[in-house]
């Protein structure tokens, strides 16, 4: 993004008036990179000197609102897109949606689902997954499965984001049942999992009280080299916790450390009472040297 505002200060120094492609290309760099004050800037700076942006423009623009979170801002650029007649592509919608998502507005973002829907605009894939993303961070497990009924009504497709997606809000919603479902559903549908799916089917199981499930579905993911992360592993330990696998526990711990896998606190502070609730106290003081090793903070 720094060389794209390099190319901005050099046009205005030589007197050559930047283009709409440099604009758009100074925009949507500053926006990738999270610099989106810095974008937004540009976007004005655009409309005094070139007058009206372009469906590129605007897009550029409202996703990098979305790295900052400013999901009014958002909407303030589709109300002027919308009043400059300026036409909106399948990005726009899910643009706005992902703000308002990353804005912790989940009602606002299926608000303008629903603005989008009676409008006749066609929604695909990738607009559900932001709503249904936007109702997952907001904990909203029955609006986000909802949000599936209307996927399969309108025929749009599902792929892993959705029932990832879908998994999570299920997860944080304590619905274990709801996401086995889904799930299993998935897998039906030749959709294959990845990380965030499998971290969020094991994070269930262990907060539902099914230590035994969250292993088999650790297992399952290990066979099939999806990889393993920080999360997954957390959830998997606290599995072990509950099943009272304290061997299995140090075994998750030792595969992070070769892995490289970053161990945080939580990571930590479940090994460690895995190994205190089987009063393996001599496994518990192994486990901390790892912990003094890896350099995690402890509280």
């Amino acid at each position: 993004w720094e060389k794209s505002l390099h190319l901005l200060i050099a046009s205005a120094q030589s007197f050559v008036e930047p283009n709409t492609i440099t604009f758009n290309a100074a925009i949507c760099a500053c926006g990738k990179v999270g610099e989106w004050k810095q974008a937004l800037q540009l976007f004005s700076l655009m409309c005094q000197r070139r007058g009206q942006p372009s469906t590129f423009t605007f897009n550029a623009a409202i996703s990098a609102c979305e790295k900052g979170g400013d999901w009014e801002k958002a909407l303030q650029l589709f109300t002027m897109m919308d009043r400059s007649k300026v036409e909106f592509d399948m990005v726009t919608p899910a643009a706005v949606i992902s703000a308002c998502s990353s804005g912790g507005k989940w009602a606002k973002a299926l608000h303008f689902l629903s603005m989008m829907d009676s409008s006749n605009v066609e929604l695909d894939t990738v607009t559900f997954n932001a709503a249904i993303s936007a109702c997952e961070k907001g904990g909203e497990w029955q609006k986000a499965l909802q949000l599936f009924s209307m996927m399969v009504q309108s025929q749009v497709t599902l792929d892993t984001i959705t029932f990832s997606s879908g998994i999570s809000a299920c997860e944080k919603g304590n619905e274990l049942q709801k996401g086995l479902q889904l799930f299993s559903w998935m897998l039906q549908s030749k959709v294959e999992p990845n990380t965030f799916t499998y971290s969020a089917a094991i994070s269930a199981c262990a907060k539902g009280g099914r230590g035994a499930k969250a292993l088999k579905l650790f297992r399952t993911m290990t066979a099939s080299k999806v990889r393993v992360d920080t999360i997954t592993y957390n959830a998997a330990i606290s599995a072990c916790e509950q099943a009272g696998e304290w061997v299995q526990a140090l075994q998750h711990l030792s595969a992070m450390v070769e892995g490289q896998v970053e161990m945080d606190r939580i990571t930590c502070s479940v090994a460690l009472s895995s190994c205190e609730n089987s009063d393996e106290w001599e496994k518990a003081l192994v486990l901390l040297s790892t912990m003094m090793q890896s350099k995690v903070k402890m509280d």
